[in-house]
C-alpha cells in the first residue's frame, strides 16, 4: 500500500484525486493536511510514501501587492516541504506547477515543445518556475521528484475560466467563432496520470494533456448542445477580437493559443480515460 500525504485540504486537483482512488483503499491511503499556518512544520513525514503537493495559489494576479505572498506559498513552501520530505525519508514529491510558466497564450499558434524555454509572463508563472528550480535539486535515487505542467485544468465544479464558458454556453444565442487552438487537461485524466505517478514510481517533468486541442468556440457549443440550447457561432467580431488579445489578459485566455506538442504528453501507460466529449458530458452532468 502507498502511503500519500495531500498538501492543501481544499485544493480541486487533491479532493479530485483522493476521489478518483477512494475505491482503492487496498492500494492507496490518502491524508491531506492543510498549509495555512505552520503546523504542518511538526507533522512527521516519514511514514508516508508519496506527498503530493499541490497547495499553493493558483490565480494569475497582477497585483503587484501580491508578489510577495506568490513567491512565499508557490516558491518558499513548495522548497521547504520537499526539504522536509527527503531528510524524513519521503520516496517520492509529486510537484502540480502549470504551463503558465511558458508565458501567456498569444495570437499566434506557438506549439511548446521539450526544447521550448521557460519565459514566465507574470509572479505566478515565475514563483511555480523558480519552485521547479529549487526542488530538483533534491532528487536523487532514493527521492525521486516528479514535475507536472498541466495546462488548463477543468472538470466538474472546477474553478477558473471553464464555468465562466459553460455559463455563456448555456446563456448566449451567438458566441465568436475565433480559430484558436488551446491543449486541456480533464481532472479525471490528470487524476490518473498521477496514480500511474505513483505506481510507476516516476521521476522528471511531464507534460499530460487530453488527446485533443480545444478551439473555444467549439467547446463553448459542445456545452450548449449537451444542454439542450442552440447556440450560432459567428465570426464579426474576429477583428475587433484580435487586436484585443495581446492588450486584454480575459480575451487572451478565452481566444488565445496556448499548445503542447502531442508528442511530449506520451506517457508509456494509457492516463487518457475520457475523451473531450465525454469529458464535457461528465463535467456538465447534475450528477
Amino acid at each position: 500500500m502507498k502511503k500519500i500525504l495531500i498538501t492543501g485540504k481544499n485544493s480541486y486537483v487533491g479532493n479530485s484525486f483522493e476521489k478518483w482512488v477512494a475505491n482503492q483503499s487496498d492500494k492507496y491511503s490518502i491524508e491531506k493536511m492543510s498549509m495555512r499556518d505552520d503546523s504542518w512544520r511538526n507533522k512527521d513525514f516519514s511514514s508516508f510514501d508519496v506527498i503530493l503537493h499541490v497547495a499553493g495559489i493558483a490565480h494569475v494576479s497582477t497585483d503587484p501587492k501580491m508578489e510577495e505572498q506568490y513567491y512565499k506559498v508557490n516558491r518558499d513552501l513548495t522548497i521547504e516541504i520537499a526539504k522536509k520530505a527527503k531528510a524524513e525519508g519521503v520516496k517520492q514529491f509529486i510537484f502540480l506547477s502549470s504551463i503558465i510558466v511558458y508565458g501567456d497564450s498569444t495570437k499566434d499558434k506557438q506549439i511548446i515543445d521539450r526544447n521550448t524555454i521557460p519565459k514566465p509572463s507574470n509572479f505566478y508563472g515565475n514563483s511555480k518556475l523558480q519552485a521547479e528550480e529549487g526542488i530538483k535539486e533534491f532528487g536523487d535515487n532514493k527521492f525521486n521528484i516528479v514535475i507536472i505542467r498541466p495546462p488548463m485544468i477543468y472538470g466538474k465544479d472546477s474553478k477558473g475560466n471553464y464555468p465562466k464558458l459553460a455559463k455563456a454556453a448555456r446563456k448566449l444565442p451567438i458566441f465568436p467563432n475565433v480559430d484558436n487552438q488551446r491543449s486541456m487537461l480533464h481532472i479525471d485524466n490528470l487524476s490518473e496520470f498521477i496514480k500511474l505517478m505513483i505506481e510507476n514510481e516516476e521521476s522528471g517533468l511531464f507534460f499530460p494533456q487530453n488527446r485533443e486541442y480545444v478551439k473555444t468556440s467549439e467547446m463553448v457549443k459542445e456545452i450548449a448542445m449537451i444542454h439542450g440550447k442552440s447556440i450560432r457561432l459567428v465570426t464579426i467580431f474576429n477583428p475587433f477580437l484580435r487586436v484585443l488579445i495581446n492588450k486584454s489578459s480575459m480575451i487572451n485566455k478565452v481566444f488565445g493559443n496556448l499548445i503542447y506538442e502531442q508528442k511530449i504528453s506520451k506517457y508509456k501507460d494509457n492516463y487518457r480515460v475520457r475523451n473531450f466529449r465525454s469529458s464535457i458530458e461528465q463535467t456538465e452532468s447534475r450528477e
